[in-house]
């Protein structure tokens, strides 16, 4: 199943976010994901921090073992993983009319601009509650797994 429906019901939502070639960025993500993987959110933006570049669309999906960032380029693809012990914290960034959003992970920061400034705060719970429950889940599975 595609997640491009998801994609675009988020930026017919928040029609002020810029990013283009929807389809194409949600085929890379699509192509990645396992078998017995779910996306529970996904978004779309530019992965950059600067508010002026435009090129460089993408989407981004949370799913039930990840965060997946996949991007279709003129030449092949791609595609940022962030496994949730990896995961740091989420920092928002509003400006007048757009926002960006950073993921800060153990080995790298992860720039999400140009988004609608309505939707940060979804964007923001959204990741937050998502990857806080598969820290949990984890975690349980390692206590599970020390006891045997």
């Amino acid at each position: 199943m595609s997640i491009y429906p998801s994609v675009l019901r988020f930026k017919r939502k928040y029609p002020m976010t810029l990013a283009f070639r929807l389809q194409k960025h949600a085929a890379v993500i699509d192509k990645i994901l396992d078998r017995d993987e779910k996306v529970l959110y996904s978004f779309c933006g530019q992965r950059n921090d600067d508010n002026r570049l435009l090129f460089e669309s993408c989407v981004v999906a949370i799913t039930n073992k990840r965060i997946i960032v996949g991007e279709k380029r003129i030449f092949g693809y791609l595609v940022i993983n962030v496994r949730p012990e990896l995961f740091n914290d989420l920092k928002i960034r509003a400006g007048l009319i757009f926002g960006s959003i950073e993921i800060d992970t153990v080995k790298e920061n992860i720039y999400i601009s140009n988004l609608d400034k309505k939707s940060l705060d979804e964007i923001e719970t959204m990741v937050h509650k998502i990857i806080s429950d598969l820290k949990k889940r984890l975690k349980d599975e390692n206590k599970n797994s020390q006891k045997d």
